[in-house]
Protein backbone atom coordinates (compact mmCIF):
# COMPACT_ATOMS: atom_id res chain seq x y z
CA UNK A 1 0.00 0.00 0.00
CA UNK A 2 2.66 2.22 0.90
CA UNK A 3 4.37 1.40 -2.66
CA UNK A 4 1.57 2.77 -4.17
CA UNK A 5 0.81 5.98 -2.70
CA UNK A 6 4.40 6.79 -3.25
CA UNK A 7 4.30 5.85 -6.86
CA UNK A 8 1.02 8.19 -7.07
CA UNK A 9 2.23 10.78 -5.04
CA UNK A 10 5.43 10.80 -7.94
CA UNK A 11 2.97 10.53 -10.67
CA UNK A 12 0.73 13.71 -9.20
CA UNK A 13 4.58 15.67 -9.14
CA UNK A 14 5.23 15.03 -12.45
CA UNK A 15 2.34 16.22 -13.62
CA UNK A 16 2.34 19.48 -12.05
CA UNK A 17 5.57 20.32 -12.88
CA UNK A 18 4.72 19.74 -16.89
CA UNK A 19 1.73 21.97 -16.13
CA UNK A 20 3.69 24.83 -14.58
CA UNK A 21 5.78 24.11 -17.84
CA UNK A 22 3.50 24.36 -20.05
CA UNK A 23 2.18 27.56 -18.97
CA UNK A 24 5.00 29.70 -17.85
CA UNK A 25 6.01 32.06 -20.60
CA UNK A 26 9.02 33.34 -21.95
CA UNK A 27 10.16 36.89 -21.47
CA UNK A 28 11.71 38.25 -24.93
CA UNK A 29 11.51 41.84 -26.36
CA UNK A 30 8.48 43.18 -28.76
CA UNK A 31 9.47 44.55 -31.87
CA UNK A 32 7.85 47.84 -31.06
CA UNK A 33 8.91 48.54 -27.68
CA UNK A 34 6.37 49.39 -24.64
CA UNK A 35 6.52 52.91 -22.96
CA UNK A 36 5.00 55.31 -20.29
CA UNK A 37 4.73 58.77 -19.94
CA UNK A 38 3.32 60.25 -16.85
CA UNK A 39 2.70 64.06 -16.11
CA UNK A 40 1.44 65.49 -12.82
CA UNK A 41 -1.26 68.26 -12.88
CA UNK A 42 -2.08 69.58 -9.37
CA UNK A 43 -1.89 66.20 -7.53
CA UNK A 44 -3.83 64.61 -10.48
CA UNK A 45 -1.31 61.99 -12.55
CA UNK A 46 -2.38 61.37 -16.27
CA UNK A 47 -0.06 58.30 -17.16
CA UNK A 48 -0.43 56.83 -20.74
CA UNK A 49 1.18 53.28 -21.49
CA UNK A 50 1.97 52.49 -25.74
CA UNK A 51 3.62 50.56 -27.58
CA UNK A 52 6.20 52.44 -29.99
CA UNK A 53 6.58 51.63 -33.48
CA UNK A 54 9.24 52.95 -36.02
CA UNK A 55 8.47 54.39 -39.31
CA UNK A 56 11.16 52.52 -41.07
CA UNK A 57 10.42 54.78 -44.45
CA UNK A 58 7.14 53.44 -44.65
CA UNK A 59 4.24 55.67 -45.28
CA UNK A 60 2.33 55.99 -42.15
CA UNK A 61 -0.39 58.12 -42.77
CA UNK A 62 -3.43 56.97 -44.86
CA UNK A 63 -1.78 53.61 -45.89
CA UNK A 64 -0.08 51.87 -42.56
CA UNK A 65 -2.30 54.16 -40.64
CA UNK A 66 -5.58 53.74 -42.58
CA UNK A 67 -7.90 56.95 -42.36
CA UNK A 68 -11.41 56.72 -40.57
CA UNK A 69 -12.62 53.32 -39.28
CA UNK A 70 -11.92 50.02 -40.66
CA UNK A 71 -12.50 46.36 -41.01
CA UNK A 72 -9.08 45.15 -39.69
CA UNK A 73 -10.31 41.43 -40.99
CA UNK A 74 -9.58 39.85 -37.44
CA UNK A 75 -11.78 40.22 -33.85
CA UNK A 76 -15.10 41.41 -33.43
CA UNK A 77 -15.21 44.80 -34.73
CA UNK A 78 -16.41 45.71 -38.23
CA UNK A 79 -15.33 49.54 -38.03
CA UNK A 80 -11.97 49.70 -36.03
CA UNK A 81 -9.93 53.35 -35.17
CA UNK A 82 -6.02 53.12 -34.77
CA UNK A 83 -5.03 51.52 -31.58
CA UNK A 84 -2.78 54.91 -31.38
CA UNK A 85 0.34 52.85 -31.24
CA UNK A 86 1.65 49.20 -31.16
CA UNK A 87 0.17 45.71 -29.86
CA UNK A 88 -1.61 45.98 -27.11
CA UNK A 89 -4.28 48.54 -26.51
CA UNK A 90 -2.95 51.96 -25.77
CA UNK A 91 -4.22 53.08 -22.27
CA UNK A 92 -4.38 56.32 -20.46
CA UNK A 93 -5.17 56.58 -16.73
CA UNK A 94 -6.50 60.00 -14.84
CA UNK A 95 -6.16 59.74 -11.25
CA UNK A 96 -8.84 61.90 -10.53
CA UNK A 97 -12.02 63.40 -12.77
CA UNK A 98 -10.93 65.89 -15.56
CA UNK A 99 -11.99 67.26 -18.66
CA UNK A 100 -10.38 66.58 -21.88
CA UNK A 101 -10.77 69.03 -24.59
CA UNK A 102 -13.70 70.72 -22.69
CA UNK A 103 -15.71 67.82 -22.27
CA UNK A 104 -16.00 65.53 -18.10
CA UNK A 105 -14.43 62.74 -17.53
CA UNK A 106 -14.24 60.28 -15.03
CA UNK A 107 -10.73 59.04 -13.19
CA UNK A 108 -9.71 56.11 -14.41
CA UNK A 109 -8.06 53.84 -17.04
CA UNK A 110 -9.25 53.22 -20.18
CA UNK A 111 -8.16 52.56 -23.71
CA UNK A 112 -6.93 54.99 -26.30
CA UNK A 113 -7.80 55.21 -29.85
CA UNK A 114 -7.34 57.62 -32.72
CA UNK A 115 -9.64 58.23 -35.74
CA UNK A 116 -7.80 59.89 -38.58
CA UNK A 117 -9.24 62.10 -41.19
CA UNK A 118 -7.70 63.46 -44.01
CA UNK A 119 -8.43 66.62 -43.45
CA UNK A 120 -6.12 66.97 -41.12
CA UNK A 121 -8.39 66.51 -38.24
CA UNK A 122 -8.45 63.38 -36.07
CA UNK A 123 -11.12 61.87 -33.36
CA UNK A 124 -9.23 60.96 -29.66
CA UNK A 125 -11.65 58.14 -28.27
CA UNK A 126 -11.63 56.88 -24.47
CA UNK A 127 -13.14 53.21 -24.44
CA UNK A 128 -13.92 51.77 -20.61
CA UNK A 129 -12.19 48.54 -22.62
CA UNK A 130 -8.63 48.84 -21.71
CA UNK A 131 -7.51 45.42 -22.23
CA UNK A 132 -8.43 44.54 -25.66
CA UNK A 133 -5.27 43.79 -28.32
CA UNK A 134 -5.15 46.51 -30.71
CA UNK A 135 -8.50 47.87 -31.60
CA UNK A 136 -9.76 44.18 -33.15
CA UNK A 137 -12.37 44.08 -30.44
CA UNK A 138 -13.30 48.01 -30.33
CA UNK A 139 -16.88 48.48 -29.58
CA UNK A 140 -18.56 51.91 -29.39
CA UNK A 141 -20.84 51.35 -27.23
CA UNK A 142 -17.79 51.06 -24.91
CA UNK A 143 -17.05 54.68 -25.28
CA UNK A 144 -16.65 57.08 -22.48
CA UNK A 145 -15.13 59.91 -24.37
CA UNK A 146 -14.80 60.98 -27.96
CA UNK A 147 -13.38 64.69 -28.31
CA UNK A 148 -12.24 66.26 -31.83
CA UNK A 149 -9.11 67.78 -32.47
CA UNK A 150 -6.39 69.67 -35.12
CA UNK A 151 -3.60 67.71 -36.19
CA UNK A 152 -0.45 69.63 -36.60
CA UNK A 153 3.21 68.96 -38.87
CA UNK A 154 6.57 68.33 -36.52
CA UNK A 155 9.84 67.60 -37.61
CA UNK A 156 10.07 63.90 -38.29
CA UNK A 157 9.52 61.56 -35.49
CA UNK A 158 10.75 58.01 -35.93
CA UNK A 159 9.92 56.30 -33.10
CA UNK A 160 6.12 56.58 -31.77
CA UNK A 161 6.21 59.15 -29.30
CA UNK A 162 3.26 60.34 -26.30
CA UNK A 163 4.93 63.14 -24.71
CA UNK A 164 3.35 66.27 -22.42
CA UNK A 165 4.84 69.58 -24.85
CA UNK A 166 2.41 71.83 -23.18
CA UNK A 167 2.17 72.35 -19.00
CA UNK A 168 0.09 74.29 -16.97
CA UNK A 169 -1.18 74.66 -13.32
CA UNK A 170 -3.72 72.97 -13.88
CA UNK A 171 -3.57 71.52 -17.53
CA UNK A 172 -1.20 69.91 -20.08
CA UNK A 173 -1.31 69.45 -23.51
CA UNK A 174 -0.88 65.42 -24.35
CA UNK A 175 0.43 65.01 -27.92
CA UNK A 176 1.05 61.81 -30.02
CA UNK A 177 4.09 62.29 -32.44
CA UNK A 178 4.90 60.06 -35.60
CA UNK A 179 6.27 60.68 -38.55
CA UNK A 180 5.57 64.21 -39.31
CA UNK A 181 2.54 64.29 -37.63
CA UNK A 182 1.40 66.05 -34.14
CA UNK A 183 -2.06 64.38 -32.77
CA UNK A 184 -2.51 66.64 -29.30
CA UNK A 185 -5.25 67.14 -26.94
CA UNK A 186 -5.76 69.51 -24.03
CA UNK A 187 -6.23 67.76 -20.36
CA UNK A 188 -7.96 70.34 -17.62
CA UNK A 189 -7.66 69.53 -13.78
CA UNK A 190 -10.02 71.33 -11.03
CA UNK A 191 -6.76 71.63 -8.99
CA UNK A 192 -8.63 73.60 -6.52
CA UNK A 193 -11.30 71.36 -5.85
CA UNK A 194 -9.04 68.25 -5.76
CA UNK A 195 -6.85 69.64 -3.27
CA UNK A 196 -9.02 70.49 -0.73
CA UNK A 197 -11.55 67.85 -0.63
CA UNK A 198 -8.28 65.68 -0.60
CA UNK A 199 -7.33 67.59 2.85
CA UNK A 200 -11.45 67.26 4.19
CA UNK A 201 -11.09 63.46 3.61
CA UNK A 202 -7.24 63.83 5.15
CA UNK A 203 -7.84 65.73 7.95
CA UNK A 204 -10.37 62.50 9.06
CA UNK A 205 -7.51 60.27 8.94
CA UNK A 206 -4.23 59.86 10.96
CA UNK A 207 -3.25 63.31 8.92
CA UNK A 208 -5.69 65.33 11.62
CA UNK A 209 -4.06 64.04 14.59
CA UNK A 210 -0.77 66.42 13.49
CA UNK A 211 -1.14 70.38 14.00
CA UNK A 212 1.41 71.05 10.91
CA UNK A 213 -1.09 69.55 8.92
CA UNK A 214 -3.88 71.86 9.55
CA UNK A 215 -1.36 74.74 9.42
CA UNK A 216 -0.47 73.57 5.92
CA UNK A 217 -4.32 73.10 5.39
CA UNK A 218 -5.26 76.65 6.44
CA UNK A 219 -2.35 77.71 4.21
CA UNK A 220 -3.39 75.88 1.24
CA UNK A 221 -7.20 77.42 1.70
CA UNK A 222 -5.87 80.96 2.25
CA UNK A 223 -4.04 81.16 -0.97
CA UNK A 224 -6.93 79.24 -2.51
CA UNK A 225 -9.20 82.27 -1.75
CA UNK A 226 -11.12 80.08 0.62
CA UNK A 227 -11.24 82.20 3.56
CA UNK A 228 -13.85 80.80 5.62
CA UNK A 229 -12.56 77.40 5.37
CA UNK A 230 -8.95 79.13 5.91
CA UNK A 231 -10.07 80.04 8.94
CA UNK A 232 -11.71 76.99 10.44
CA UNK A 233 -8.83 75.10 9.68
CA UNK A 234 -6.33 77.82 11.82
CA UNK A 235 -8.83 77.98 14.71
CA UNK A 236 -8.51 73.81 14.83
CA UNK A 237 -4.41 74.65 15.02
CA UNK A 238 -4.55 76.79 17.82
CA UNK A 239 -7.42 75.88 20.08
CA UNK A 240 -9.89 72.49 20.72
CA UNK A 241 -7.50 69.47 20.44
CA UNK A 242 -4.81 67.66 22.41
CA UNK A 243 -2.25 68.77 20.05
CA UNK A 244 -3.35 72.29 19.27
CA UNK A 245 -1.37 75.69 20.85
CA UNK A 246 -0.50 78.60 19.82
CA UNK A 247 2.41 79.37 17.35
CA UNK A 248 3.71 82.08 15.55
CA UNK A 249 3.05 80.43 12.59
CA UNK A 250 -0.89 79.87 12.98
CA UNK A 251 -1.26 83.00 14.62
CA UNK A 252 0.51 85.18 12.03
CA UNK A 253 -1.99 83.40 9.43
CA UNK A 254 -4.86 83.62 11.40
CA UNK A 255 -3.96 87.57 11.28
CA UNK A 256 -3.68 87.27 7.20
CA UNK A 257 -6.85 85.78 7.19
CA UNK A 258 -8.78 88.10 9.19
CA UNK A 259 -7.15 90.61 7.84
CA UNK A 260 -8.45 89.85 4.06
CA UNK A 261 -11.76 89.07 5.59
CA UNK A 262 -11.96 92.93 6.73
CA UNK A 263 -11.61 92.51 10.15
CA UNK A 264 -8.41 94.28 10.66
CA UNK A 265 -8.93 95.28 14.75
CA UNK A 266 -9.29 91.61 15.24
CA UNK A 267 -6.05 90.66 13.15
CA UNK A 268 -4.21 93.09 14.57
CA UNK A 269 -4.79 91.30 18.14
CA UNK A 270 -3.27 88.24 16.99
CA UNK A 271 -0.29 90.41 14.99
CA UNK A 272 0.76 91.11 18.64
CA UNK A 273 0.25 87.77 19.57
CA UNK A 274 2.45 86.46 17.01
CA UNK A 275 5.31 88.83 17.12
CA UNK A 276 5.98 87.85 21.25
CA UNK A 277 6.60 84.24 19.68
CA UNK A 278 8.67 84.78 16.93
CA UNK A 279 12.19 85.10 16.08
CA UNK A 280 13.52 88.39 14.20
CA UNK A 281 13.27 86.91 10.81
CA UNK A 282 9.69 85.39 11.44
CA UNK A 283 8.48 89.03 13.22
CA UNK A 284 10.50 90.90 9.97
CA UNK A 285 8.28 89.15 7.73
CA UNK A 286 5.30 89.44 10.10
CA UNK A 287 6.04 93.33 9.91
CA UNK A 288 6.75 93.77 5.95
CA UNK A 289 3.64 92.18 5.05
CA UNK A 290 2.03 94.51 7.70
CA UNK A 291 3.43 97.09 4.95
CA UNK A 292 2.16 95.75 2.27
CA UNK A 293 -1.40 95.73 3.88
CA UNK A 294 -1.20 99.35 4.54
CA UNK A 295 -0.67 98.92 7.84
CA UNK A 296 1.80 101.52 7.96
CA UNK A 297 1.66 102.67 11.56
CA UNK A 298 1.30 99.20 13.04
CA UNK A 299 4.15 97.80 11.04
CA UNK A 300 6.31 99.93 12.78
CA UNK A 301 5.40 99.49 16.25
CA UNK A 302 6.26 95.92 15.53
CA UNK A 303 9.57 96.32 14.03
CA UNK A 304 10.67 98.86 16.67
CA UNK A 305 9.83 95.83 19.09
CA UNK A 306 11.60 93.31 17.09
CA UNK A 307 15.18 95.61 17.47
CA UNK A 308 14.61 95.97 21.48
CA UNK A 309 13.49 92.26 21.45
CA UNK A 310 16.02 90.70 19.54
CA UNK A 311 19.18 92.51 20.61
CA UNK A 312 20.04 94.79 17.18
CA UNK A 313 19.87 91.47 14.72
CA UNK A 314 20.27 92.67 11.19
CA UNK A 315 17.36 91.43 9.89
CA UNK A 316 15.73 93.64 12.72
CA UNK A 317 16.86 96.84 11.87
CA UNK A 318 16.52 95.98 7.42
CA UNK A 319 12.72 95.59 8.91
CA UNK A 320 12.74 98.90 11.04
CA UNK A 321 14.51 100.42 7.75
CA UNK A 322 11.42 99.53 5.76
CA UNK A 323 8.58 100.66 8.15
CA UNK A 324 10.22 103.79 8.39
CA UNK A 325 10.88 104.19 4.57
CA UNK A 326 7.16 103.18 4.61
CA UNK A 327 5.96 106.19 6.94
CA UNK A 328 8.31 108.72 4.66
CA UNK A 329 10.68 108.99 7.82
CA UNK A 330 13.97 108.57 5.22
CA UNK A 331 16.22 109.81 8.05
CA UNK A 332 15.74 107.13 10.36
CA UNK A 333 15.35 104.79 8.43
CA UNK A 334 19.38 105.28 6.63
CA UNK A 335 19.51 105.56 10.17
CA UNK A 336 18.65 101.54 10.97
CA UNK A 337 19.74 100.70 7.57
CA UNK A 338 23.61 101.26 8.58
CA UNK A 339 22.95 99.82 11.58
CA UNK A 340 21.43 96.22 9.43
CA UNK A 341 24.74 97.02 7.20
CA UNK A 342 27.06 96.70 10.03
CA UNK A 343 25.98 93.04 11.56
CA UNK A 344 24.55 91.53 7.82
CA UNK A 345 26.73 88.76 5.83
CA UNK A 346 28.83 89.65 3.43
CA UNK A 347 26.35 87.72 0.68
CA UNK A 348 22.98 90.12 1.61
CA UNK A 349 25.43 93.55 1.76
CA UNK A 350 24.80 94.14 -2.13
CA UNK A 351 21.09 94.19 -1.12
CA UNK A 352 21.21 96.28 1.65
CA UNK A 353 24.28 98.83 -0.08
CA UNK A 354 21.02 99.27 -3.31
CA UNK A 355 18.52 100.21 -0.26
CA UNK A 356 20.46 102.60 1.08
CA UNK A 357 20.90 104.25 -2.13
CA UNK A 358 17.25 104.13 -2.72
CA UNK A 359 17.03 106.39 0.29
CA UNK A 360 19.63 108.49 0.17
CA UNK A 361 17.60 109.50 -3.72
CA UNK A 362 14.51 110.28 -1.24
CA UNK A 363 12.77 106.93 -2.10
CA UNK A 364 10.94 103.89 -0.81
CA UNK A 365 12.67 100.71 -0.40
CA UNK A 366 9.31 98.63 -0.56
Amino acid sequence: MKQISLFALCIVGAMLMFTTQTNAQLQTPEGSQRAQVMQRVGITNITIDYGRPSVKEREIWGKLVPYGFNNLGFGTSTAAPWRAGANMNSTIEFTHDVKVEGKDIKAGKYGLHIVLREDEGATVIFSKNSNSWGSYFYDEKEDALRVDVQTREVPHTEVLTFLFPEVEADNAVAALRWEKKEIPFKVEVNVQDIVIDGIKSDMRNAAGFTQSNWDKAANYAFNAGELDLALEWVNASISGSFFSKETFSNLSLKSQILAKQGKTAEAMTHVDKAAKLGNASQVYQLGTGLIGLGQKDKALEVLKNNVKNNDGAWPSNYGLARAYSANGDYKNAIKALNTSMGKAPERFKPRLTGAMEKLKKGEDIN
